[in-house]
């Protein structure tokens, strides 16, 4: 029985590496919901979706879309 040799790798072939979002823009948030941009801004506004602002730009962490989407199971 033949044994198969681990591939080589090389130091000229790229690496590819996943960056995880820890911070979402307002449009991703939606997309990751499912429900419109004006829905998400309705969310920020009446306090059920947690943001934070870094200058000029209103981001949702991640985490907060799963605490929501926590939340409305909870309180079905």
């Amino acid at each position: 029985m033949a044994t198969a040799t681990p591939p080589v790798y090389t130091a000229t072939e790229p690496t590819v590496t996943a960056v995880v979002p820890l911070l979402y823009r307002v449009e991703e948030a939606a997309e990751a919901l499912r429900v419109s941009r004006t829905q998400v801004y309705a969310l920020i506004r009446c306090g059920a979706l947690r943001t934070v602002k870094i200058g000029g730009s209103r981001r949702v962490p991640v985490a907060a879309v799963a605490e929501y989407v926590a939340n409305l199971g909870a309180a079905a």
